[in-house]
């Protein structure tokens, strides 16, 4: 028997125990070891905010639609995507995977889950790694997604705004590119932790008008790229203040609702900005050929098992998987208090 994790209603968690599935020849059973909670979309699934829980996705024509019935009512099944297990059980055709294996991926807030051998073949967590760390294959690859979206260049100033899990990703990933990153948050305590990981420049939006700031210590220029993964649109728009003029500024957030304080006929306007969404469904498309999923997870954990990126700090709470409701409470109402959230599933 397994057992789930749901959202039976907004912010409303619950288990659900059901039979785990037979395997097929091609198929492995994975018993999971940890699992990362997302404080992005994830976190928009939670509270209900998220458009698919009240609106249709119309895949075809690529439009959501106000006046049909939502794709996805509650209960909502299925979240989760920052997953590390160890294999268990193996089919007969599926033997190079024997149990101990121990393999990363995408497979929700479960205790078990079937898998084809084809899908974790690639996804193997390297010799000597802590499994923990395997949680950030899928958030890793978001951030390199976003820094890919980017185009930073050798010596170019970055500014990185948010400071959560994936900015502070997205910080280092930005500094091994070459960048000078100049990082900003309304945190005191997210500014230390990415000073201490490496970025030299912290700004306190609290403190400071982070655009004039950055205009200054950049000899009125302005950051080259400027990276928002906060969500919020009053970030994007001192993203967009903050850029040089004819500079690149990347949409890493999901925003929700309508847009407030962005005002696109100041900036955006007269510096001639180039507003990009990164998401994590397509890449850059000039890279579409070369980055894909599989190349995207492994860079994400190669580059922790080199040490180029040092994500193990960002780990602030890892609670038992029983104890998830309390976990999401947290990263809802005391955002400022957690980085990365993970779940812990019992073992035997």
């Amino acid at each position: 028997m397994a057992r789930r994790l749901i959202f039976t209603a907004p912010r409303q968690i619950g288990f659900e125990d059901y039979d785990d599935p037979p395997l097929g020849p091609e198929e492995v059973r994975v018993r999971t070891l940890y699992s990362g909670i997302s404080a992005g979309t994830e976190l928009t699934a939670y509270r209900g905010t998220n458009p698919y829980v009240h609106k249709r996705w119309d895949p075809k024509r690529r439009l959501f639609l106000a006046d049909a019935a939502p794709s996805t009512p509650y209960p909502l099944r299925g979240w989760g995507y920052e997953e590390v297990g160890e294999v268990v059980e193996a089919g007969s055709a599926a033997g190079d995977l024997p149990p101990g294996t121990r393999v990363f991926g995408v497979w929700s807030h479960t205790t078990h889950a079937v898998l084809s051998a084809a899908y974790l073949r690639p996804r193997q967590l390297p010799e000597g790694l802590d499994p923990l760390l395997g949680i950030f294959s899928r958030i890793g690859s978001i951030a390199l997604n976003g820094v890919h979206d980017a185009r930073i260049r050798l010596g170019e100033t970055v500014a990185v705004f948010g400071l959560g899990a994936l900015g502070q990703i997205v910080a280092q990933m930005a500094r091994a590119s070459g960048a000078l990153v100049i990082g900003v948050d309304l945190h005191p305590a997210r500014l230390e932790l990415a000073r201490r990981l490496g970025t030299p420049v912290t700004l306190d939006a609290r403190a400071v008008k982070v655009a004039e700031a950055i205009k200054d210590l950049t000899g009125g220029r302005g950051a080259d790229v400027c990276l928002e993964v906060t969500g919020s649109t009053q970030a994007l728009n001192e993203a967009i203040r903050a850029a040089a003029y004819s500079a690149r500024v990347v949409a890493m957030g999901f925003f929700q609702g309508e847009a407030q304080g962005l005002r696109l006929g100041e900036e955006f306007h007269h510096n001639r900005i180039n507003l990009v969404c990164s998401q994590i469904s397509g890449p850059d498309p000039e890279l579409k050929y070369r980055w894909d999923d599989v190349r995207q997870a492994q860079t994400a954990i190669r580059l922790q098992h080199e040490g180029v990126l040092n994500l193990r700090p960002l780990v602030t709470h890892v609670r038992p998987f029983e104890e998830a409701a309390a976990l999401f409470e947290a990263l809802d109402q005391t955002p400022e208090q957690v980085v990365q959230a993970v779940l812990e599933f019992p073992q035997p």
